[in-house]
């Protein structure tokens, strides 16, 4: 088996979503894409010799919809030879583009792999593709379909987590945000001239916990709790009846899109590119939906398969898809909060879906490079009860 190795981890800022439209939402996810794959170019990556290009999008509908990596080759000016495709695992979508895309690599199946993800939100709103178990209860109620804020909740319930943890984690992801530095991983996004966003939009000052009590929880009155506990009567957790995730404890809604340049050591020497880093190891997982806890399972294989154990993994990006997520799954790792999220997360700079793999491939990729290298674990869990994890390895 041939390694994975890492040549270029590239993303666009986040832009949140905005009800009277955000700073991207006039720019379709396409584009965003497209704008990666330039950069690419720009930093030296021969169009020619990739094989294949992976996106992921967990809502290919619409401008998204079809073949959305052809269409940014198309636009990005890329040659015609080169080949794509899409990849959808809901949330999961970007960091399981991101293992096929390994696994070609590994296999002998491809020698130069792009893979990443796109998502505009703003344009093409989560759920756009009108999925049938959304829509018809019977379907909804055999695949255990929830308001993805209820799952959360139902987690925090189950494992014990409290409203004033799930605010302190936002408090701190926000402050995190704010002071996380610049990186050349992140692309400014410009159109027609003008610079829309060179910097992750969301996060605020002057955070604290005492604030944060005061919002109104979300999801406490929810319709389909009855659904959700039934799912898991025979756990007999008990529903927390006045709510525990708010809108500050919630991903942020947001656009962006993520690139990744995967190859052999061959392929670096024909391209004269010294790698940054390796895909080591990946998993996939899931656990009765509506649960959000497929995560641990998934991270646990992942760690296995890497011959690893949790105190060998120097950056945690857990994906923040809402706050209890990084909260329970470092209890279960014993992964430390000082190695989980360093540069804040989704509550407070957005989760752009089928984005957020390679963003958080890119984001472990510089704070390795910090500490000199090291090995990362990333964690994303989806609705329908799954979770992928990847693990890198940064040789810098």
């Amino acid at each position: 088996m041939r390694g994975a190795l890492i040549f270029e981890a590239v993303r666009t800022p986040r832009g949140r979503v905005r009800r009277d439209g955000g700073t991207l939402a006039a720019v379709p996810a396409y584009e965003l894409f497209a704008g990666l794959l330039a950069e690419l170019s720009r930093r030296g990556i021969p169009e020619r010799e990739v094989d294949d290009v992976l996106v992921g999008v967990s809502t290919p509908v619409g401008e998204q919809g079809a073949d959305l990596a052809r269409v940014a080759i198309a636009v990005a000016g890329w040659p015609d030879e080169v080949s794509g495709g899409v990849v959808s695992r809901m949330c999961c979508s970007g960091l399981d583009a991101i293992a096929s895309a390994a696994a070609q690599v590994a296999s002998g199946g491809g020698e130069l792999v792009v893979a990443g993800g796109a998502e505009s939100m703003s344009r093409t709103p989560m759920f756009a593709d009108e999925p049938a178990f959304a829509r018809e209860d019977e379907l909804g109620e055999r695949v255990g379909f929830v308001t993805i804020g209820v799952a959360a909740d139902l987690m925090a319930a189950r494992f014990g987590i409290e409203r004033s943890e799930l605010d302190e984690w936002a408090v701190r992801s926000h402050s995190l945000a704010l002071a996380a530095p610049a990186t050349d991983s992140v692309v400014p996004i410009a159109r027609g001239g003008d610079l829309l966003l060179d910097r992750d939009e969301g996060a605020r000052h002057g955070m604290s916990g005492p604030a944060l009590a005061e919002l109104p929880a979300l999801f406490g009155q929810d319709p389909q709790w009855a659904r959700a506990l039934g799912r898991f009567a025979s756990e007999r957790v008990d529903r927390p009846t006045a709510g525990l995730h708010t809108v500050a404890t919630a991903p942020q809604l947001a656009d962006a899109a993520s690139a990744v340049v995967l190859g052999t050591s061959e392929a670096g020497r024909r391209i004269g590119r010294q790698s940054r880093g390796r895909v080591v190891s990946w998993a996939h997982a899931a656990v009765r939906s509506p649960g959000l806890w497929a995560a641990e399972a998934a991270a646990r294989k992942a760690l296995a398969r890497a011959g690893l154990e949790p105190a060998d993994i120097a950056v945690a990006e857990f994906n923040e898809s809402f706050a209890v997520t990084p909260i329970v799954l470092s209890h279960q790792l014993g992964i430390g909060e000082a190695r989980v999220n360093g540069s804040g997360g989704a509550v407070a700079v957005g989760h752009p879906l089928g984005a957020s793999g390679g963003i958080l491939l890119a984001t472990a990729l510089d704070r390795l490079a910090e500490r000199g290298g090291g090995f990362g674990l990333l964690v994303i869990p989806a609705a329908l009860g799954l979770a992928t994890a990847v693990i890198v390895e940064s040789f810098s």
